[in-house]
Formats: structure tokens, sequence, C-alpha cells
């Protein structure tokens, strides 16, 4: 199961209302593993950067100025993702933007029903408390050393990291992998002798097939390669 884990940042909220994405960031995960495999790319936005925004992310007009614009990466993007499963968080916002921007290139929009919100899962698994990417690192002990100012891909690598701790990650460990300290009881459970079989089972082989198998090893003559470690010791057998 491929999925896209994916954030964006933009110049500012509104989707529709003169804002525009500057960076996409998507990490690929297949059955809920990091493959390595990234995508990302900064955007020219083709307008200036609000003070607000850049305090957040820390691109400026300047840097975004010779970087290719969204018309120009795409169908790169949309190939990244292909039809799998996006992974994001306040799906609204990020989704919101990438179908503002394909409709302005008369795209097709991405359906909302490949999209799972992870802000959505936090709310039904911790009701009540923070959810912001920031809370959510914090409670599943995430080092966030690194989120100095908000960035695509870092970001889009977090929320991985959250991702697998909402579904159960490392709060579920596999029994007999950690020592067990507690004075709890444990369950133990005997090993117990295998017990023959009152009754031997009947050989799968007809008659007739051990005959065939045996006249075709006679038929591969003395000169059969296997012949040499029929015989053989044990050590010349094994290798050691």
């Amino acid at each position: 199961m491929r999925e896209i884990v994916l954030d964006t940042e933009t110049t500012g909220l509104e989707a529709y209302g003169g804002d525009r994405l500057v960076e996409i960031g998507c990490v690929e995960m297949v059955n809920r593993i990091l493959t390595g495999t990234v995508f990302h790319v900064y955007i020219n936005p083709e307008r200036d950067m609000p003070v607000e925004a850049f305090n957040v992310h820390g691109l400026s007009a300047e840097f975004l100025s010779d970087k290719p614009k969204f018309k120009d990466v795409a169908d790169e993007f949309l190939n990244f993702i292909a039809e799998d499963t996006l992974v994001i968080h306040n799906a609204a916002f990020d989704i919101g933007f990438l179908n503002a921007e394909l409709d302005r290139l008369g795209r097709p929009a991405i359906a909302r029903d490949r999209v799972v919100d992870t802000l959505a899962l936090a709310r039904r698994k911790h009701p009540g408390g923070g959810n912001r990417l920031d809370d959510l690192m914090n409670r599943y002990g995430i080092d966030s050393s690194r989120r100095v100012k908000h960035g695509a891909l870092l970001d889009a690598e977090l929320l991985a990291e959250v991702y697998g701790e909402l579904l159960g990650g490392k709060q579920a460990s596999l029994i007999g992998l950690v020592e067990d300290t507690s004075e709890a009881p444990r369950l133990v459970v005997a090993a117990r002798a295998a017990h023959p079989r009152p009754v031997p089972l009947a050989p799968r082989l007809t008659a007739a097939e051990a005959e065939a198998h045996a006249a075709f090893v006679a038929g591969m003559g003395e000169k059969a390669l296997w012949l040499k470690y029929a015989d053989a010791p044990p050590a010349e057998k094994t290798g050691s």
C-alpha cells in the first residue's frame, strides 16, 4: 500500500483570495514504512511575500523569484502522487491550495476522498487536547529541534512519524522484544514435547511414482553430479 505524506507552504491563508503555493514537500510510504523517496520543490508565487508568511517559513520573494512556477512542476507533482492516498495535517488547507493551483491550469481537482486528515485522526484519538503538529510531536516524544521554521519537506517527514504514532506506532511493541521489568504477573507457556503419531501417515507417493523416480535416478548414470556428495562425510556436506 503506497501513501504520500504531504505538506505545503503558502503566501497566506486565502487560496482563492490571491495567496499562492510557495513550497510542496512529499515523502513516500509503502506499507506504512518510509522508502526514502521524496518530492520537494520551491515555487515562484508570482507575487510578493507578506511579512506574516515570511515569519512562518522564511521564504522570501527574492529567494523564490528564480524558482519554477506551479505550471512548470504540475505534471511532475501529479505523476509523483499518482492515484495513491495522501496523508495531510489539516488537509482542507493544503488540498484547497493545490486544487486552486490546478484550477488555474484547467486541471482536475484532487478528490477529497483520497485524503487522510491526521488532524481529524488526532481529534478522535485525543479529544480536548492540543492537536497541532507541534502538540502531537511533543505528545509522542518526536524530536522537533530541526523545526526552527516551517518547511514543507521537513514537516512531511515529521508528520509521517506522527501518523505512525496515531495508528499505534511505538506504543505497540512486539511481546518478547523488550525486557519486562514490571512486577505484574506474567503468563508463562511451558514447552510441550512432541508426541509421535499413533498411526503413521500413509505415503503420498504411489508405487508407480516411486518406481518412476528410481528409474529416473538410475538413468543419470555413474557420473551424476549429486553422487559426489551422496556418501560424503557430514563436514563435507555442510561445507564446514
